[in-house]
C-alpha cells in the first residue's frame, strides 16, 4: 500500500512529547492542513509516515476528524493516517446550500477527489456512522482500492431505532414544519452529548469538551441546515447500502467491526448482520455506546494495530 502527497515528501518527526503508541513505537506528530476541492477548502488531520499503509478515517455526526485526535496518535506509529473533514463540518468551508447540495452522493463526491488530490493509491477504511454512508460510495467508486474495512458503531443495513422516531415525519413529507421540530429535537446539546453518554459504563472517562465542540459547531452560520438537509436524506440510502453489501460480498475485504454494543442506534444486532455479508469478518463489540472511541480509544487500537498487522 503507498501513498505519496505533495504536502508529505519527507517522514515527519515523531511526537515532542515522546508519547508512544500501543504498536511500542514513537507516535508521529499530527499536522493539520487544507486542500482545495473544486473551491472548497477541506480541512484534514495527517500523520505517519508516507509509504506506510495508508488508514482513511471517516467521521460521523455531528463531529469532525477531531474524533479521531486519541486513535491518530495510536495508529501514525505503523499507518499513514488522513482524516479530512466534510465540507460545512469542523474546520472545513462550508459552502452556501443554494449552491452545494449537502446530500451523502455530494459528500462521497468530496471525499473521493479528496482521496485523489492527496495522493492516496490504496487505504483502509475507517467508517463510523455517516463515514459508513460517505465511505462506501467512495469505495464503490472506485472499487479494489479499499483493502480492508473497519467498521465502528456503522450500518450495513437499514434498521428501526427509537432515536430515529422524530425523523420518520420529517422523511415522510419533507415540509417546514417537520423539519423544525426535528430541529428543535436533534439540533440540541441534550441530544448530542447523549450520544456520547448512553450505553457508556463509566461517563467519567468521557471528556465533555467532545460534545461542547460538536454543539458549538452546529451553531455556525449554516452548519444546522446543512446537518437537517443530510439527516433528511438519510432516508434515500438504501440502494447505496444495498450496492455496498453486493460489493462487499462479492469482494469479501478484510473486515474488522469494533462497536460500542450498547449503541442507541445501531446495536448489537446491528453490527452482527456484518456476518451476512462477509462470513469471515472479526466482530469485537466493547462495552460503550454509539461514540465508542470517546472511551474505548486504546481498545479499538489495539484490536486494529493486531487485525491490520495480519491482513494487510
Amino acid at each position: 500500500m503507498v501513498v505519496t502527497t505533495a504536502t508529505s515528501a519527507k517522514a515527519q518527526p515523531a511526537n515532542p512529547d515522546g508519547k508512544s503508541s500501543l504498536a511500542g513505537k514513537p507516535a508521529f506528530a499530527t499536522h493539520y492542513r487544507t486542500v482545495d476541492i473544486d473551491g472548497v477548502s477541506i480541512f484534514y488531520r495527517e500523520a505517519g509516515a508516507p509509504g506506510a499503509p495508508v488508514v482513511l478515517l471517516l467521521p460521523g455526526w455531528p463531529s469532525s476528524s477531531a474524533m479521531f485526535r486519541d486513535l491518530i496518535r495510536e495508529l501514525s506509529a505503523n499507518f499513514h493516517v488522513f482524516a479530512p473533514d466534510y465540507p460545512g463540518f469542523g474546520n472545513s468551508d462550508i459552502p452556501d446550500r443554494s449552491h452545494a447540495p449537502y446530500t451523502f452522493d455530494a459528500l462521497g463526491e468530496v471525499i473521493g477527489k479528496f482521496v485523489d488530490k492527496v495522493g492516496i493509491d490504496q487505504y483502509v477504511l475507517y467508517a463510523t456512522d455517516f463515514g459508513g454512508l460517505v465511505g462506501y460510495r467512495v469505495m464503490l467508486k472506485t472499487p479494489h482500492r479499499m483493502r480492508a474495512l473497519v467498521a465502528q458503531n456503522n450500518p450495513l443495513f437499514l434498521g428501526a431505532s427509537p432515536w430515529f422516531g422524530p425523523l420518520v415525519p420529517y422523511w415522510k413529507d419533507g415540509t417546514d414544519e417537520s423539519r423544525e421540530k426535528v430541529r428543535q429535537h436533534y439540533l440540541t446539546l441534550d441530544v448530542i452529548r447523549d450520544l456520547y453518554l448512553t450505553g457508556v459504563q463509566d461517563t467519567s472517562m468521557i471528556d465533555p469538551e467532545q460534545w461542547q465542540i460538536d454543539y458549538s459547531s452546529l451553531q455556525r452560520p449554516g452548519a444546522a441546515d446543512i446537518s437537517l438537509d443530510l439527516l433528511y436524506d438519510i432516508r434515500t440510502n438504501g440502494p447505496a447500502l444495498k450496492s455496498a453489501q453486493d460489493y462487499l460480498r462479492a469482494q469479501k475485504p478484510p473486515t474488522l467491526v469494533v462497536s460500542g454494543k450498547n449503541d442507541i442506534l445501531f446495536p448489537t444486532e446491528s453490527q452482527l448482520r456484518y456476518r451476512e455479508v462477509v462470513p469471515a469478518a472479526e466482530i469485537h463489540l466493547t462495552d460503550s455506546g454509539h461514540c465508542a472511541l470517546a472511551d474505548k480509544s486504546e481498545e479499538i487500537a489495539r484490536r486494529m494495530h493486531d487485525f491490520l498487522g495480519r491482513v494487510l
